[in-house]
């Protein structure tokens, strides 16, 4: 790895520079922890359709896309021009507009569970909202989560994230901990047993339908349904978390591709067309909760949406993007989708090839490479994953982006998007086939 390394110094000097100036002003050098990666990041100058530039003026073919939110890659024209018009009308109007209503009319027609909305500007603001929804609704205390589940950065669901899944996440949490119970994914039984425990005073079930952060694993037949049974049967809320899949997986989302009733969904990503947002919406009658002409009267639940929630802005950039898919929904799911199942079953060969043992998870356009002990011969849950080779992973993507130009986050999933083309896919296989030649990662 030192020879690597040693090009990708050679190659970023600029990043370099910049990162020794960025450690004294941001915390790591960083405003998101999970984008430092030894020895540093490169600093990117600009993006465009699947192609990334650092301040070096070097490419890097992405399949991070900014956190699996670009499905139609980086400024796309429809995208990029209508924000550059939006610009010169405002860009922050601090109160109600009709570009909000557009976009909520879009969602309302492509999530038809989305009976009633509230537009935040991150998807920890959402699922924040959507758990305190649940906990007014219900009045009852606890929440559940999945096991390597990620919802964000909000004190109540950041718990139960990384291994070892027993210890707290970090210093200055709340007793909100204490009511949180966390359960495996893909392991019906043992997820009911822990979910009687506390059935009766439990709010809501928050899950994503397809393991995201926590190893893009999808759910195996019958867990998510026998989940939602258990939640109809004992008035529990369930509370489908879509920031990654929704939009990304299909035009109207996981939940209707796995035949699910949820009472609220949180969407992000995608919805916003490469800017920030985040929603919570589901029933009208637990939205209401949170309707100000509510206030003094009981039953009232205060959810905000901040300062930048629904600005013209993310309205457009959403509008435009979601439109597309609409229009465009079968030549973009299908290219995509596509070309998922072909990196998928293309790298599993090549590493079978080379007797590497590998493990390929994903659904759609979604894809992550596993390194696994020879104790695991499959990929169900996010302690599977963290019992996997993190470190080859790492470098793996490391030495792709050093030396090939392919650019994944290091130890992250990959995302497909419409920009991507077959030979984007084929030089990503074969730069994985000389690595597996140079002899790092045997």
């Amino acid at each position: 790895m030192d020879e690597f390394q040693q090009i990708y110094k050679i190659n970023t000097k600029k990043s370099h520079s910049l990162y020794k100036k960025s450690s004294n002003i941001f915390p790591g050098g960083i405003s998101h922890n999970i984008r430092f990666f030894n020895p540093y990041p490169f600093f990117v100058r600009k993006a465009n359709g699947k192609i990334i530039t650092d301040v070096d003026n070097n490419n890097y073919i992405d399949y991070w896309m900014g956190h699996w939110a670009l499905i139609l890659g980086h400024s796309p024209k429809i995208v990029s021009k209508a924000l550059a018009k939006q610009v010169m009308n405002g860009t922050l109007y601090g109160t109600v507009n009709n570009l909000s209503l557009e976009l909520g009319d879009i969602i309302h027609n492509l999530i038809p569970r989305a009976e009633m909305m509230r537009f935040a500007s991150t998807g920890s603001e959402a699922t924040m909202y959507a758990v305190r929804l649940a906990r007014a609704k219900s009045g009852r205390k606890f929440i559940a989560k999945i096991i390597g589940g990620w919802h964000g950065f909000n004190s109540t669901l950041l718990e139960t994230v990384n291994y070892p899944f027993s210890s707290a996440e970090g210093m200055g949490f709340n007793p909100d901990r204490n009511y949180i119970k966390s359960i495996p994914f893909n392991d019906l039984d043992a997820s009911l047993k822990i979910l009687n425990s506390i059935k009766d005073n439990l709010a809501c079930l928050i899950i994503e339908p397809v393991l995201g952060g926590g190893g893009c694993i999808v759910p195996e037949k019958d867990y998510l349904q026998g989940l939602q049974e258990f939640a109809k049967k004992n008035g529990i809320i369930l509370v489908l978390d879509e920031i990654v899949t929704g939009f990304r997986l299909s035009i109207n989302g996981a939940y209707n591709m796995f035949k699910l009733e949820p009472n609220l969904i949180t969407l992000g990503k995608i919805a916003g067309g490469g800017l920030p947002i985040g929603i919570v919406c589901g029933e009208k009658e637990i939205l209401s909760l949170a309707d100000p002409k509510n206030r003094s009267k009981e039953g009232y639940c205060s959810i905000g949406g901040g300062t930048f929630s629904a600005n013209p802005v993310t309205m457009v950039s959403g509008i435009q993007t979601l439109t597309f898919l609409r229009k465009n929904k079968d030549q973009v799911y299908d290219k995509i989708n596509n070309l998922g199942n072909f990196i998928r079953v293309e790298l599993e060969k090549v590493f079978y090839e080379y007797n590497i043992n590998a493990i390929i998870t994903g659904i759609g356009s979604l894809f992550h490479i596993h390194f696994p002990n020879d104790n695991i011969i499959k990929i169900k849950n996010a302690t599977e994953v963290a019992l996997c080779d993190r470190e080859k992973l790492k470098n793996f993507h490391f030495v792709l982006m050093a030396k090939y130009g392919i650019f994944f986050l290091p130890n992250k999933m990959g995302a497909i998007s419409y920009v991507h083309n077959k030979q984007d896919l084929i030089k990503l296989i074969e730069s994985t086939r000389s690595i597996i030649e140079y002899k790092l990662l045997q």
